[in-house]
């Protein structure tokens, strides 16, 4: 069964598919790695491990990488406030997120390569940038113009997306200077924050040629399945898909999937303002599943509106629903019912997640089915309860929940 998305940049649904005779390429943007993760993060990195998982249980191979932004001006701020060299707050930062990670049951990338390991081919790209002619001296920047483009061939540059998007130096927005799509290649930069040797004078790259350099090593432009959260698209993945384009004549992603943001007090979750619930937190307070069940128990695409009461409300759900069914697969009293119902059940479960991670859908079916074994109290017949319990742990398999 294909797994089929609301492709971000087109608007159309697509089936996430392979190449014949290689693995899935799928892309997912990390972490820069300056301070705690929190829970909005989380939520994304729990659609793409939902997205992955089903892949691979529907027999898909599947090559996954996730950068580690391991340099950055937020990075270089922070490391000088607690008086630590930038590497050092990097790799205890990035430690500390994959613990994280792990922690929530998330499948770990295959390659999790750090923004500094590739700098030498941001300088190659960068110089094929210039090449174009689009390549310009700012100061101490240098900054790309891209080309007009078709409509869909990039994302919009119009001011509702870029309400959306996260300032960043070298990425000006169209509502605040008018050139909508331009982005910094290149910055000279001098120790003791990071700088590497380049044609233009000791520097840093621009932040958007991270990914696409990664990509195109580690998986090949096009990858299968690109994203990340909602505030990506403008302008990072913007500027990846406009790097691909021209200098790879494809877009970056054959379908782009992106999340929306887990808010607080009406505001996006962000590290840069410390208005934030860090994952570590969250898992303190309900454990994994229950925090697994709560971010994604509202649709992908709308934003999840964080409230510790509801966070303990969906632990107490959950745990009922789990309750529920280990009951039925393992009665107190001998069960009649056949094993066909949690196989129907967990046939259900694929389809919801097969159309567009539903995991919402999911979550629904689940809770209507433990609701009716409880009300009649049934159990399923003591033949029947090695094909249920494999039913359920195919459910467990697609959506990284520990139902048994």
């Amino acid at each position: 069964m294909d797994l089929v998305l609301r492709d971000t940049l087109s608007g159309s649904l697509r089936p996430v598919r392979r190449r014949r005779g290689r693995p899935l390429m799928l892309y997912v943007c990390g972490p820069t790695v300056y301070d705690v993760a929190h829970v909005g993060h989380a939520r994304t990195y729990l659609f793409f491990d939902v997205a992955r998982r089903f892949l691979e249980s529907e027999g898909v191979p599947v090559r996954h990488v996730m950068n580690i932004t391991d340099f950055e001006d937020k990075l270089d701020a922070r490391a000088a406030e607690l008086g630590l060299p930038w590497r050092t707050l990097a790799r205890r930062e990035e430690r500390a997120f994959l613990r994280d990670l792990r922690s929530l049951h998330v499948r770990l990338p295959h390659y999790r390569p750090r923004a500094t390991e590739f700098v030498p081919r941001m300088v190659v790209a960068a110089r094929a940038l210039e090449r174009t002619g689009r390549v310009r001296r700012e100061g101490n920047e240098w900054i790309y113009s891209p080309p007009k483009r078709k409509a869909r061939e990039n994302f919009p540059t119009d001011r509702q997306l870029a309400a959306h998007a996260v300032p960043e130096p070298g990425h000006p927005f169209p509502s605040s200077q008018g050139r909508a799509g331009e982005f910094m290649v290149w910055r000279l930069q001098d120790p003791p924050k990071p700088s590497w040797p380049s044609p233009w004078g000791r520097g840093i790259p621009g932040w958007h040629l991270e990914c696409f350099v990664m990509a195109d090593r580690l998986l090949g432009i096009p990858v299968d399945l690109h994203g990340g959260g909602v505030d990506l698209i403008y302008p990072h993945h913007y500027g990846e898909n406009e790097e691909a384009l021209e200098l790879r004549g494809a877009p970056f992603s054959r379908v782009f999937f992106h999340t929306g943001f887990v808010v607080i007090g009406g505001s996006k979750m962000s590290k840069s303002t410390g208005v934030l619930v860090p994952i570590r937190t969250a898992l303190d307070e309900v454990g994994p599943d229950a925090l697994r069940w709560y971010l994604l128990s509202v649709n992908s695409a709308r934003r999840l509106p964080w409230d510790i009461d509801d966070l303990h409300r969906a632990a107490d759900e959950f745990t009922a629903v789990r309750a529920a069914l280990r009951r039925w697969v393992q009665p107190d009293e001998p069960g009649r019912d056949a094993p066909e119902l949690a196989r129907r059940l967990a046939e259900g479960v694929r389809t919801d997640l097969a159309r567009g991670l539903a995991t919402d859908r999911a979550w629904n079916r689940l809770r209507r089915w433990a609701a009716r074994v409880r009300a009649r109290r049934a159990g399923v017949r003591k033949d029947g309860q090695d094909a249920a319990r494999a039913a359920f742990r195919s459910i467990e398999e697609r959506t990284g929940l520990e139902l048994l």
